[in-house]
């Protein structure tokens, strides 16, 4: 007889339970791995039990006797495992009771194995049950003793006339080669159920760990979202105080000065010249509130972005400054150009727009160069030139109250949850380069 391959029957039961379901096909492969292992588990004793009751009366006498002391056992061990290890109850996973059910298994299997050799063949249950209801080492004291019981089957059980010093060193070299070959193959299935069952929870903890970062990724986006609406209605609100102080301290203080000068000039109708110079003062003033009318409309909406595309607009507004400036300038364009929200875009221009004209006021300089990038999340600008440069803290600090030049540009940036950036050193030129989160326009929807 061969019982090695009770040691592979082994491996695979001891790959049984604890172990999670996987998503798709990893799943019906676990699931139809813990099924054979239950019905290994369950009844790999009877499978022994059955094949030495069917063979043995075609190699062993039967005579009314033998069967009746045959019977008996194969009736107790029959029944020792179905009280122990059989569902639901399965009493033997309780560690004390485990252990009496292992040890009375093993008692009841050197009897029949003494009766006919053929039980033997119960070493699978042997096996199987003494790594799943035993623990720690005490798993492999019960597989070294099924081994044992399996070399004496192998040898003839009750059949052997005398233990002769051959015969025992035959007994012993077959129960160290099962019990190697079973504890090797029980070895190996317990590593590979160890690895399946870390694979396992690894799939299970990245699983969760994608489940965060998609739960991550949609409160970033709405954060965002909330972030420029809030950004927007606070841009709303500073544009709306702008106006009402342009209006106050432009529009409305020429208005009044324009009021001012008809009425002196109806009373000094007897006086031509003096009604003259209030009429010309009058005309003045209203010129120049139209101008600052202009200068406040054009400060909310580039007519040029209602026309063209960003990239185009920008461009178009650097050639005619150049060509007014004198200054030699190079634009480009990277990434993939799309559009932008609105606001975005006309932040994005207006940047450009005063940053070249501080170039032209201030910088001195011969060349200068602007550059679009749209990249996937944010879209940069960047305005370079080589002029006498200057010391960025002071800058920001000297055109603050003009509303324009850095600390405007800084302002209009940080209104679209934007930052800008800006690099000087006096004698090497200045860079400016403004960030803005890239939103396409048809999240307006």
């Amino acid at each position: 007889m061969n019982d090695t391959g009770a040691g592979a029957a082994t491996a695979g039961s001891c790959t049984s339970g604890g172990v999670g379901p996987l998503p798709g096909s990893d799943e019906r492969l676990d699931a139809r791995e813990r099924k054979l292992d239950s019905l290994f588990d369950r009844y790999s004793p009877y499978f022994g039990l059955v094949v030495g009751t069917v063979l043995t009366p075609f190699v062993l006498p039967s005579s009314p006797g033998f069967w009746l002391v045959t019977g008996s056992l194969v009736i107790v061990n029959a029944g020792w495992t179905l009280v122990f290890a059989s569902p639901p109850s399965d009493r033997a996973s309780n560690p004390l009771l485990g252990s009496v059910y292992v040890g009375g298994l093993l008692v009841l299997m050197a009897a029949l194995v003494h009766m006919s050799p053929f039980y033997g063949f119960q070493a699978f249950a042997g096996y199987s049950h003494s790594f799943v209801y035993l623990r720690g080492g005490w798993r492999w004291a019960g597989v070294l003793a099924t081994a044992v019981l399996a070399a004496y089957a192998q040898l003839g059980g009750g059949l052997v006339d005398e233990f002769t010093p051959a015969v025992i060193a035959g007994w012993v070299a077959l129960a160290v080669v099962n019990g190697a070959m079973a504890g090797g193959l029980t070895y190996f299935g317990v590593l590979s159920a160890q690895q399946s069952q870390r694979r396992q929870d690894m799939i299970v903890e990245l699983n969760e760990a994608n489940r965060r970062l998609s739960e991550t990724l949609e409160e970033n986006a709405g954060l965002h979202a909330r972030l420029l609406v809030q950004a927007r209605e606070a841009g709303v609100l500073d544009e709306r105080a702008r106006l009402a102080r342009e209006i106050h301290d432009t529009i409305a203080q020429g208005l009044t000065g324009i009021v001012t000068q008809l009425e002196a000039a109806g009373a000094a109708d007897d006086d031509p010249d003096v009604r003259r110079r209030h009429m010309d003062t009058a005309s003045a003033l209203a010129r120049e509130s139209l101008s600052e009318a202009r200068r406040s409309v054009d400060a909310l909406a580039p007519a040029q972005l209602v026309e063209t595309q960003l990239p185009d607009a920008i461009a178009q507004m650097g050639k005619s400054w150049a060509e007014t400036a004198g200054v030699e300038l190079v634009v480009e364009t990277t990434g993939d150009p799309r559009p932008l929200l609105p606001e975005l875009e006309v932040v994005l221009f207006r940047v450009a727009q005063e940053a070249l004209a501080n170039v032209g006021k201030h910088a001195e300089a011969g060349r200068a160069g602007l550059t679009l990038s749209y990249m996937d999340d944010v879209v940069v600008l960047d305005v370079r030139d080589d002029g006498r440069g200057f010391t960025p803290g002071f800058g920001a600090r000297a055109d603050a109250g003009s509303g324009f030049g850095i600390a405007g540009m800084e302002q209009r940036v940080r209104r679209v949850a934007g930052t800008l950036a800006v690099e000087s050193t006096p004698g090497e030129g200045a860079a400016v380069s403004a960030t803005v989160p890239a939103i396409p326009a048809e999240v307006r929807a």
